[in-house]
């Protein structure tokens, strides 16, 4: 360097800092469930997601073909979904994924499969001559009575014990629009009421309620019958009844236990 000249330093230029954003996608949802089918639709519940920033919401996906495609999405505080518009005693597979607010998507949940059921009868009795349970009986007054299409036998529980119970397999799980029950018309049963409420179960194993008690009249001058109307959309496998009173006689009776699909 000559006299009087100035020392230059070269400087490597350096890249600008762009404010980064998240890149960390949430979580797949985890425990992806059927918790109820109809023979229109299916509900999923899955556990919630989690990330970095936040969870935005969730998508629902329905395979079809072998791809994947959304049908529906959910709130970041729900987590739970009906699919609507399915077709009766058909299997579907789905699955969820998470978004967060930064518009990152998860891998996908594990898969679930779930099966639509038939579609119930209006006008048939989808009860008889089904396998029939019961909490108990008296004498000769067995559970198979229910179901067995001749309304001069009947089953009796066991009397002075109540709540007592009779629950009917439909085989498989249906929607489910009435159940209508019957007591022998002889006019020796004088007339008398039954307090009666209707749960269901798809496994067996499990009950929810499908109807809260009711006090079901039956009088031989009326063909001593009594109906029973569930919610639209009901669909179960296994319903059964739930007997806490009954003014003729200490214990549930019942000589015709039928079901019928929705109208």
């Amino acid at each position: 360097m000559l006299k009087g000249q100035i020392a230059v330093t070269a400087v490597r230029p350096t890249s600008p800092v762009i404010g980064g954003g998240d890149t960390v996608p949430p979580a797949a949802p985890g425990n992806l469930r059927v918790t109820a089918v109809s023979d229109t639709s299916v509900t999923l519940a899955w556990s919630v997601s989690t990330d970095n920033v936040g969870v935005a919401g969730y998508r629902i996906r329905r395979f079809v073909g072998g791809t994947a495609t959304p049908v529906g999405s959910a709130a970041a505080s729900v987590t739970t979904f009906t699919v609507t518009g399915l077709a009766a005693s058909t299997s579907y597979t789905f699955d969820v994924q998470a978004l967060d607010t930064a518009g990152g998507v998860s891998m996908p949940s594990s898969e679930v499969v779930a099966a639509t059921s038939a579609g119930g009868s209006s006008t048939v009795n989808v009860a008889l001559d089904r396998p029939v349970t019961a909490s108990s009986y008296t004498q000769s007054y067995v559970p198979g009575n229910a179901v067995d299409g001749n309304v001069d036998t009947y089953w009796e529980s066991a009397n002075s014990t109540f709540p007592q119970w009779l629950q009917v397999d439909l085989g498989s799980a249906m929607g489910v629009g009435r159940v209508v029950l019957t007591l022998p018309p002889a006019v020796a049963w004088a007339a008398r009421s039954q307090t009666v409420s209707v749960q269901g179960s798809i496994d067996g194993a499990s009950f929810g309620l499908l109807l809260g008690s009711v006090a079901c009249a039956f009088d031989p001058a009326s063909g001593n019958t009594a109906t029973l109307t569930l919610p639209a959309g009901t669909a179960t496998r296994h319903v059964r009844l739930v007997f806490t009173a009954n003014t003729g006689w200490p214990a549930g009776q019942v000589s015709e236990f039928r079901v019928f699909g929705a109208a």
